[in-house]
Parts: C-alpha cells; sequence; structure tokens
C-alpha cells in the first residue's frame, strides 16, 4: 500500500486587519475609542467621518487628519474661563 504523497498546500497567513497600514503615517488610535457629543474621540480626538476615512486615505489625506485632531486635542487641553 503506497501512502499519497501529494504535497498540502501552505496555509496563508491571515491578511492584516487594515490593509493598507502605512508606516509614513500611522494610526493615532490608542485604543480608547469613547464618542463625545460631537462624534469625537476622546482617545484619539478624530471625528468619527475621520474615523471611517481613515482605511481609504492617503497618506495626504492622514496627515490633514491626523492635524485635526492635534488642534482639537490642544482646544480641549485649553483651560476654559
Amino acid at each position: 500500500m503506497t501512502e499519497n504523497t501529494a504535497s498540502t498546500p501552505t496555509a496563508r497567513p491571515p491578511k492584516p486587519l487594515f490593509s493598507n497600514v502605512s508606516p509614513a503615517v500611522p494610526s493615532p488610535c490608542i485604543s480608547l475609542c469613547r464618542l463625545d457629543e460631537q462624534k469625537v474621540c476622546l482617545g484619539c480626538f478624530r471625528h468619527v467621518d475621520d474615523i471611517r476615512e481613515w482605511r481609504s486615505a492617503d497618506d495626504d489625506r492622514r496627515r490633514q487628519i491626523k492635524l485635526a485632531a492635534q488642534m482639537r486635542l490642544a482646544d480641549a487641553s485649553l483651560p476654559s474661563e
């Protein structure tokens, strides 16, 4: 009796959750995902629309999104009078 020696197909590694991760513009997400009344994340300060757009955005757009988030963070950090 001969054994079947046909090669078994190698398993593919799982696809990353975000297929267009860019090392040039890393995500500002810090895994503290809570939205305020204006739908801005209290962790990364991106608006929910920016968070949705992130996956398909190119590096230039991601830089714009991060800049807007940094400005929101700076505004939130200012002491209120």
